[in-house]
Order: structure tokens, then sequence, then C-alpha cells
């Protein structure tokens, strides 16, 4: 039997039941819930740069698309004819109207009707009246996120004063394009990979490359910020055991790592250097997500550089943070689970689960209501 705390010592805060990462009802609630009530990353501004440019994504099990109109505004709409329900575009492109590939109706780069085979001869047809719907969008440091919630509050609301921070760590984040993006599916709920991106209590004993050639794991810490953001910030490592050359003299933060989660899953990740790379979660089913690491350079250009660390990455932290989650996920579903104690110390750093308190609070709240 364990033993209960003396009467009036507070209790520890535990972790969330096992049913919140394990049950496909509450992911379902999920994806009417939260994952379409929040802002969601879609695609790199860079692959809507012109008129007429697009972009098709998927969230909350919503096939959407970005669009640059010619006015130089990048607009969102669900990937669906008014017609008859087909779906508009596919991949990335470009297009002077978007023309639906079922029945030839077109839309100007704003969404309302242009015109469609013999739709005049049609009594009381109003042409007018037929738009595409559009998505709340908005364009972040150079990435285009969208909402599903019509009421939103813009992003700044969400996470205030971020997209300066970035632009302080990143001076040059609006000519940035991707270099690479790599898809790395894993097999746990993805709050499950969200959670571990978020702490770094496990950081020394699995990710020795990281905690030696990257950052100094003793000086790491992560805070909550201005409602639904978690501020990753540490040390870089020493110059003779970093693990790729950083010039420190380039810019105030080229020797500062450090992170922004964005909730529910987006983060903005910054590495001695001013070197942008990110993380986003496109959840499949309770089990199942996928995880997208971005790599980004100046104008996208060629950097020997940049593409070892996404090599070295892949190879270390993200296999290792592989077995992690998956393991985990795992564990959940084991009969002899009992949701532990969070290691919350008062004073937080890197041994301190603070962060995944926050985190299982938005998680509660996402769930519960």
């Amino acid at each position: 039997m364990m033993n209960k705390p003396p009467t009036g010592q507070p209790q520890p805060v535990r972790s969330l039941d096992a049913r919140y990462y394990t049950d496909p009802a509450i992911f379902g609630n999920e994806v009417a819930g939260v994952l379409s009530r929040t802002w969601q990353l879609g695609c790199h501004a860079s692959q809507v740069a012109n008129p007429g440019d697009y972009a098709a994504f998927e969230i909350a099990g919503q096939n959407l698309f970005a669009l640059r109109g010619r006015d130089g505004k990048v607009r969102a709409f669900y990937n669906v004819c008014q017609h008859r329900a087909h779906e508009l575009v596919a991949g990335t492109g470009n297009c002077k109207v978007v023309v639906c590939p079922y029945h030839a109706w077109s839309y100007e780069l704003t969404g309302e009707l242009r015109a469609g085979p013999n739709i005049k001869s049609v009594p009381g047809f109003e042409r007018g009246d037929i738009c595409l719907s559009e998505v709340r969008a908005e364009v972040f440091c150079g990435f285009v996120f969208v909402n599903l919630d019509d009421d939103a509050r813009p992003m700044e609301d969400w996470f205030p004063g971020v997209a300066a921070e970035l632009r302080a760590f990143v001076p040059d984040i609006d000519r940035l394009k991707p270099l690479e993006w790599v898809e790395i599916p894993e097999n746990c709920n993805w709050k499950v990979s969200v959670e571990n991106y978020s702490e770094c209590y496990h950081c020394a004993l699995n990710h020795p490359t990281f905690a030696t050639g990257v950052i100094k794991p003793e000086t790491y810490d992560i805070q909550p910020q201005g409602g639904y953001c978690l501020r990753h910030t540490t040390q870089c490592q020493n110059l003779e055991a970093m693990s790729y050359a950083i010039d420190l003299t380039a810019n105030a933060h080229a020797g500062d790592y450090s992170s922004w989660f964005l909730w529910p899953m987006v983060s903005f990740q910054v590495y001695p250097g001013n070197v942008l790379n990110t993380y986003h979660w496109r959840p499949v089913d309770v089990d199942h997500v996928v995880v997208w690491r971005g790599w980004y350079t100046v104008d996208g250009v060629e950097s020997d550089v940049i593409r070892r660390l996404a090599v070295q990455d892949r190879e270390t932290t993200v296999e290792e943070d592989i077995g992690l989650v998956e393991s985990v996920q795992r564990g959940l579903k084991s009969r002899g689970y009992r949701p532990g104690p969070l290691v919350v110390d008062p004073n937080c750093g890197v041994n301190s689960e603070h962060s995944i308190q926050a985190l299982q609070q938005w998680m509660r709240e996402a769930v519960d209501g």
C-alpha cells in the first residue's frame, strides 16, 4: 500500500489519466474541439509567394488550401467546390483562376464564383450568391496559419510578443525558405509526442548529442509565456564542444538557444547561430501522429552546415524520441499503469516538470471544457 501524505500537506500534481491518450472518443472530441478552434500551421508563405500560388493541406480532418490573391493577400479556403463537392486542388501550384476538375466551375482568387458551363440557362441562378468557404488565416513570421473557428482571436492575442521575439532571434525570418522538411511518423498519441518535446527532464539521459554538442542541459528551463506558449531557454555548449560551427559575433542572440511552443502543436526552435527549425504535429488517429521537422535558410540557399545539422538531428534526437514516445504509448495501455506525480520543483529548472503541469492543464481544459 502506498503511503499517503499527512492530512493538510499539499498533494502532488498527478499526470493525466491514460484515457486522454488512448480513448478514440476523446480523440474525436479533440478533432471537433481543440484542433478546430486553435491556430494551426498550414504551409510556409514561400509556397504561396506569387498571385495564384496555392498549397493544399489538412487540418482537423478538413482539406484546405491557401491561395495568394492578386491583391497580395493570402487567403485560406475549404478545398471543396460549391457545386457538387469535388476537391479543387492538390499539392502546390499556380492558377489564374481556381477551376474545379469535375465540371469546370471556376472561382476568382478571392473565392467568388467566376463561371460555370451553362449556368446562365438556370432560372434564378445568382452567381454572386456562390463563393468558396473561407477560413481564418494569418501569415505569422513567414508561415501561414489557419483557424477553423470564424470567431478566433488573432494570433497576437493567443501568443503575445512571440512574433517580435522570433524576429529578434532570427532577424531574416521573413526571407527564410524551407531547405528541408522531413515527415516523421510516430506510433503514439499526439499529446504524448508534444509532452516529450515540452520537457528536458529526459535530455541528458536520452539525447547525448543534443546535450553535449548543442546545449548545456543544466541551464535548460521552460516557462509558460503569455497564455498558450511554452518558452524554452538554455545556453549553448562551449564552442569547442559544439557539433557545428557558429559565429558568436553575428547577432546578439547568436549564442542562445530558444524555443516557442505554440499550443497545441507547433514549435519554432532557434538553435545557436540563429538557425530556425520547426516542429509541427499532424494527428492521424488516437495512436498515430506525423511530426513535420523543418529547416530553413535565407532565400532557401543551400547550406552544408544546415544539411549536416538536420542529418545529425534526425539520426540522434529524432530517432531517440521515437523510441521514447512509442514506449510511453504502449505503457499507457498497460493495466498496471497508475498516473504518477509530476516532479514540479518550485525552483523550476531542467529536472522539473512544471511545463508539463501547464501543458496538461491546457489538455484537460480542451477535453473536459
